[in-house]
């Protein structure tokens, strides 16, 4: 094969196992080989289309077979895919399409509107709607293409796709991932999580977000596993699946395995069959990693970012007891320091910035060369997160830099706060916030979400801080409200939680 990237993958793996199953829908199978035909018709299509190599093709929804389908064609196709986040306005949408320069918009038919609602001021000229029964929608289009794969020159140094980044400030950047970054980051997951190809993944996470779709639907079917696709996550219905499917592969940012917990259902779940959980997106509390543990299940965690495709560190089951709270060590093929402003390795039990280099990060953001020159130093990517190592060479995730409280002189890292409020048998969710303070320039506030028919006191919830966390990392002040706004990877977004509760 001359295509060296992932629009490959379908006709590599059909060759295989053509009758394992890759794909499972709402009570629907398809196989590799009935993946290979679809992908391979839908790459016609869109070359009947006028995508040429090198165009970007978009797509906007909620998982299901179409996405990967649409990714899968675009990479047969020679093209560039870029997977929307769903939850996002027409404005927001439109700014992608245009930033991108997207030619064609495959959109879900839950979509439909917010796809003609950005029509106008964008470059796409061909819309397709995935449940349209016109002779333009999605099936149409398949039916009326040949299912011959198409083959053109693809290297791995080409661009696979452009996912945007979270945007928790400002405006999102495209992130450019490579068809090799893509491709490494899916081996450090076969090496560092030890996939077999009997591997059953729920994919409940969204699909635009890179952990979902990177770190475990790709990889499966690299491996050749069996994605089970799910449009939303839902609590109930994630412990229903588990026992159904014979799930043995999860991911889930931190809420969505609280939810899952709290579920009625939780205690006599049948989760014989999981054998890989990992956690993402988000610091993972002691209190949900003992949760699981005394259900038999450990936490794989790690730590990651959209620039690094996203994998960066991973945490072993072996070493998630004596290393808990601790992100891990680099993946397989990934190296990462800690360091000063300077660039230098900061001791062990030091705080510093974490920065990655590897074949898993990213060549730059699409269309912004001052900007990707400015986030690299040396060849290496300026991740912006805080950290420190230990003297193991395990890293602790403390904050992102601009996270930070500072409070008398004293940084307070809202996360490490943020966890041991967790701790407290009533809370469910946390975030904390800096605001002014005349004495201090500002101080620590906790905004806490109580467990379903918990009554917490927001007083005796801080009381309780004493003694575990230094006088100045307490906050201050504490509210309770009826949730933490959050982004689709899992992220406070603390802004919004400053506007709703910042003041004082």
């Amino acid at each position: 094969m001359r295509n060296e990237g992932l629009g490959s993958w379908p006709a590599r793996r059909a060759r295989k196992t053509p009758r394992a199953a890759a794909l499972i829908h709402e009570g629907r199978t398809l196989t590799y080989a009935d993946l290979l035909g679809r992908v391979a018709r839908l790459a016609h299509a869109l070359r009947g289309l006028g995508i040429r190599p090198g165009d970007r093709v978009a797509y906007l929804g909620p998982n299901h077979p179409s996405f990967l389908e649409t990714l899968f064609a675009t990479g047969m196709a020679g093209g560039v895919f870029v997977p929307l986040n769903a939850r996002l306005t027409a404005p927001e949408i439109t700014y992608q399409l245009a930033d991108s320069g997207a030619s064609a918009l495959v959109y879900a038919p839950s979509h439909a509107d917010l796809a003609d609602d950005a029509r106008g001021g964008t470059p796409v000229r061909a819309h397709i709607g995935v449940g349209d029964p016109g002779e333009g929608g999605y099936e149409a289009l398949l039916a009326a293409a040949p299912d011959e794969p198409l083959d053109p020159p693809v290297a791995l140094d080409d661009p696979c796709m452009i996912m945007y980044t979270s945007g928790t400030t400002g405006r999102p950047k495209g992130a450019t991932l490579t068809h090799g970054n893509i491709t490494w980051n899916a081996v450090n997951v076969l090496v560092d999580h030890d996939l077999v190809a009997r591997e059953v993944a729920l994919v409940s996470a969204p699909l635009f977000h890179t952990a979902a779709l990177n770190m475990l639907a790709l990889p499966v079917l690299l491996k050749g596993g069996t994605c089970v696709l799910t449009a939303a996550f839902d609590p109930a219905e994630t412990l229903d699946m588990i026992a159904r499917h014979r799930i043995t592969f999860m991911f889930g940012v931190p809420t969505m395995f609280q939810r899952v917990a709290a579920e009625p259902g939780w205690a006599d779940a049948d989760l014989s069959s999981l054998r890989i959980l990992t956690c993402g997106g988000a610091p993972v509390p002691p209190s949900l990693i003992e949760t699981y543990q005394k259900r038999g299940l450990t936490f794989l965690q790690g730590y990651g970012m959209t620039e690094a495709s996203p994998g960066t560190l991973f945490l072993d089951a072996g070493h998630a007891v004596s290393k808990a709270g601790s992100a891990g060590v680099p993946h397989f093929f990934s190296d990462v320091r800690v360091v000063g402003p300077g660039m230098e390795d900061v001791a062990p039990g030091e705080t510093g910035e974490i920065v990655v280099r590897g074949p898993h990060v990213m060549s730059g953001y699409w269309g912004r060369p001052g900007d990707t020159a400015a986030a690299f130093s040396d060849g290496w990517f300026r991740s912006g997160d805080m950290a420190r190592v230990d003297e193991d060479g395990y890293a602790y995730i403390v904050d992102r830099a601009k996270d930070v409280i500072i409070s008398g002189g004293e940084n307070v890292y809202p996360a490490e706060v943020e966890n041991a409020i967790l701790a407290h048998p009533g809370v469910l969710e946390c975030a904390v916030i800096g605001v002014p303070d005349d004495t201090w320039g500002e101080v620590g506030r906790a905004v806490i979400v109580p467990r379903p028919g918990a009554e917490v006191d927001p007083g005796e919830v801080l009381g309780g801080l004493a003694g575990r966390l230094a006088g100045y990392k307490i906050p201050k002040s504490a509210v309770v409200a009826a949730g933490i706004p959050r982004n689709a990877a899992g992220k406070i977004l603390r802004n919004r939680v400053r506007e709703e509760h910042g003041v004082p």
